[in-house]
């Protein structure tokens, strides 16, 4: 079976953040690996070449793949901020309605902007996505 290919890494996260050409997104970026340190309490690690991810579960489908992934985490992407956060946003209607202009994946949160946020209702998310999957195992249907 075939291994996932965005992993772990010991690349440095500060110099990461550097390489961000884009001066909004690498200051955005900065502060959103500090906003995610602060609230998991986890340092940051590379994850694959351009995801930041704070702690860690494992997932595992029914046809045998597994692998780990960030329990939370984002990445400075050229059109957005993008936001790994699970288990997704039900449940999470009301402080989406107060964090401010975004767009949603299944699990992904879309930022133009970081400094258009309620920073406080972005830490809510980050904290919720991280207690319900930190240090956890999910199987098919989890």
């Amino acid at each position: 079976m075939a291994e996932p290919k965005t992993r772990r890494t010991a690349a440095s996260v500060p110099g990461f953040l550097a390489s961000v050409t884009d001066a909004r997104r690498r200051e955005d970026a900065e502060t959103a690996c500090a906003l995610m340190a602060d609230v998991t309490g986890a340092e940051p690690v590379l994850w694959g070449t351009s995801i930041i991810g704070f702690g860690a579960y494992r997932y595992e489908y029914a046809s045998g793949r597994s692998g780990d992934w960030p329990a939370v985490g984002f990445a400075p992407r050229r059109a957005a901020l993008t936001f790994y956060l699970l288990p997704g946003f039900d449940g999470y209607d009301e402080i989406l309605t107060r964090l401010g202009p975004h767009s949603l994946g299944k699990s992904c949160l879309y930022v133009k902007r970081l400094a258009d946020l309620d920073a406080e209702a972005l830490r809510e998310l980050v904290a919720g996505a991280f207690t319900h999957v930190n240090g956890r195992t999910l199987t098919s249907g989890t």
